[in-house]
């Protein structure tokens, strides 16, 4: 479990100007990796850090570096994030604190050599981060998950076991790709209530889900469980997530084993990773078990993930539609919900996941599953929004109304850290522009 440290100090400045501009996301606080190349070129891939609205390449400075945080540097030079996440926290916090000292205003010697390896972030194109081999998608929201299973099981909205065990289903790593990368509208199998049979054709009730993505470092061993309190052993850091939904095609398709195309068309992750250390000081208590909710089972139970397990992380959803675009007019936001709230914490998702021996390996992704409040202002999904599309949301500044999303729709998710005391981080922002259904299939 990472502690605070030198990185963490809130007086810190970056000789990097805009790293130092109220409210920016990359402050040197945050150092998030990313994966770039120069836009427009087909250069090789690398792996960066952010540092206010610069990326800073890595590999091109390893000169600067020396023991653990010099193999770190030098695991940066692959196009993909595996080798260094692999190397596990001790590796990536020397190189975190080597690079911290770089980039603060009390660095004099380096500055050229640096300011050779800094590229704009509207250069440069940000890419998949990792190379995902496995991608569990969980339910760890309970507010999500009553309010979705309210619009199915109205008198019993909570399945008997989820306050036993940390649902999750298996997804498909290939379906995960890059914000900004095409989205299309799937095709797939749909009944309605009033149909004698399922239909052929477009998903009408496309969604979003709020989640934040858990990218695994350090692998587990195949056999050997991860107890709860190592757990945070093997998270590299986070990204957002946006799991996209067909929710008719869902409806049809889950029972009896649950999700399969109408998730398995795409998931949207953010290109920065926020590491598990620069998210320290926004670590939170669990919240509380309501009375008369069972205690955990023994291997999910640790009294320091009860101390701190939970991440204070507020994740607004923003809806821009064709017509706003056209108009120039601001996105409009849906929701604004926070990780804080989830009933699973993050080492007991790990935990469950190798509790039958299966293994984690480098650049796995754990998604935490829509993260929804118990106000209406922070719903996760328009599922729940629009209470199962019977009241539709209305758009204020063009007077449009959704209940699901529409074709040329923007959906965009962001996070921010916030506590007194320290700086304020951000994640940068997970897009998608929802495109319409390919030709029919013949």
């Amino acid at each position: 479990m990472s502690a605070l440290n030198a990185t963490h100090d809130p007086q810190l400045r970056s000789w990097v100007e805009s790293a130092n501009a109220e409210g920016a996301e990359f402050p040197i606080q945050n150092l998030p990796f990313a994966v770039f190349r120069e836009k427009g070129a087909d250069g090789t891939a690398r792996c960066g850090v952010g540092i206010g609205n610069q990326i800073l390449d890595v590999g091109q400075c390893v000169p600067l570096f020396d023991g653990l945080a010099a193999t770190a540097a030098e695991a940066c030079r692959a196009p993909v994030l595996n080798p260094l996440m692999a190397l596990g926290p001790e590796a990536a916090s020397a190189l975190r604190a080597r690079l911290s000292a770089l980039l603060s205003d009390g660095q004099l010697v380096h500055r050229e050599v640096l300011s050779r390896a800094l590229w704009p972030i509207d250069a440069v194109e940000l890419l998949l981060p990792a190379r995902i081999g496995g991608y569990s998608d969980f339910f760890a929201s309970i507010h999500h998950a009553t309010n979705a299973g309210r619009l199915f099981r109205p008198d019993a909205p909570l399945l008997p076991n989820y306050k036993h065990v940390p649902i999750a289903y298996s997804g498909r790593s290939n379906s995960i790709r890059v914000s900004g990368a095409p989205l299309q509208r799937p095709w797939g199998q749909i009944k309605a209530p009033d149909q004698a049979g399922p239909v052929f054709s477009p998903s009408q009730r496309l969604d979003h889900e709020v989640e934040l993505a858990l990218f695994i470092g350090a692998p587990s061993t195949p056999g050997v469980p991860v107890k709860v309190g190592e757990a945070w052993k093997h998270i590299f850091g986070f990204s957002l997530l946006n799991d996209w939904s067909a929710r008719d095609i869902q409806s049809w398709e889950y029972q009896p084993l649950g999700p399969f195309l109408a998730k398995s068309f795409a998931t949207t992750v953010a290109p920065w990773v926020v590491t598990a250390e620069a998210l320290a000081p926004f670590r939170v208590a669990p919240v509380a078990r309501a009375d008369g909710d069972p205690q955990a089972l023994p291997y999910l139970q640790d009294a320091a993930d009860q101390a701190s397990g939970n991440l204070q992380i507020a994740l607004d959803a923003h809806l821009s539609t064709a017509r706003m675009r056209e108009r120039g007019l601001p996105a409009q936001r849906l929701s604004r919900s926070n990780a804080a709230t989830l009933y699973w914490t993050f080492a007991q998702m790990v935990a469950h996941h190798t509790s039958n021996g299966s293994s984690l390996d480098a650049g796995d992704v754990l998604g935490s599953g829509t993260i929804s409040g118990e106000t209406a202002d922070a719903l996760g999904s328009l599922l729940e929004i629009t209470v199962g599309g019977t009241q539709p949301l209305h758009i204020e500044s063009t007077g449009e109304a959704r209940t699901f999303l529409q074709d040329g729709d923007a959906l965009s998710l962001t996070g921010r850290c916030v506590r007194e005391g320290f700086v304020s981080i951000g994640f940068g922002s997970c897009v998608g522009v929802l495109a319409p259904a390919s030709p029919p299939v013949v």
